[in-house]
């Protein structure tokens, strides 16, 4: 026999212990960046996103988001390699990854901030930021990181506008994280130990997308919807 208290407590308990392990791999990770460690780096940065992923599918995420979080994973794992196929591929698999973020934010969000506020600021960041980075982009790159800069940005606006600051921090910062990425393929002056800030403000974006998502949903008045199915409720 079981107590009111004691119903949700081992689903509960296996969400906490994913966060811990993924708050694990991004210390990790981030750690073995700041210290110049290159194999800790290579085994955590592709563990983070099957664990943001499954701590998400645990909470009842949709599927979209499930599969935008896969996607980064792809795309972690493809810049692993410096090589130019894989830098192309794995920008190929964040946009899939922000296709995912977009259609999420659709079917699920509703408008909690102004999109005549947001708009016209995030589109300013990005005309400039591609004018200023394209003559130092290497030619094969400069029209597939265009195209992608403005999907990305757009994820952001949206990030904020359908689900409110938390996903809009988190969109943000994705932003801040791939300019930084831009920018060392640009060959412009970078922070000592790039990579580390470029994973920092990568691994917080991803995981404010995810918890604002959930939280989102779980604030609803009706049940979450769980594997991208909408769930309705009777009166």
């Amino acid at each position: 026999m079981t107590t009111p208290s004691s119903h949700g407590t081992g689903p509960h308990r296996t969400r906490r212990a994913l966060l811990a392990v993924f708050a694990l791999a991004a210390v990790v990770d981030l750690a073995s960046l700041a210290t110049g460690f290159a194999p800790g780096h290579t085994v955590a940065k592709p563990l983070l996103m099957p664990l943001l992923a499954a701590y998400s599918l645990a909470s009842g995420a949709p599927r979209l988001l499930v599969g935008a979080l896969v996607c980064g994973w792809g795309g972690d794992v493809l810049l692993l390699s410096d090589a130019d196929s894989a830098f192309l591929a794995g920008m190929a698999s964040f946009a899939a990854g922000h296709v995912c973020y977009l259609a999420l934010f659709r079917a699920y969000g509703s408008r909690r901030a102004r999109v005549g506020l947001l708009a016209p600021a995030y589109a300013t960041a990005l005309v400039v930021t591609v004018v200023a980075l394209w003559p130092d982009l290497p030619a094969g790159l400069r029209v597939p990181v265009a195209v992608y800069s403005v999907l990305l940005t757009t994820m952001a606006c949206a990030s904020a506008v359908r689900f409110g600051a938390r996903t809009g921090v988190g969109g943000a910062l994705f932003l801040l994280s791939d300019t930084l990425i831009a920018t060392g393929v640009a060959d412009w002056p970078q922070l000592p130990r790039p990579e580390f800030w470029i994973m920092l403000t990568y691994i917080a974006a991803q995981f404010l997308l995810a918890d604002g998502t959930l939280r989102a949903l779980e604030a609803r008045p009706g049940p979450m919807a769980t594997y991208g199915e909408v769930r309705s409720t009777t009166p």
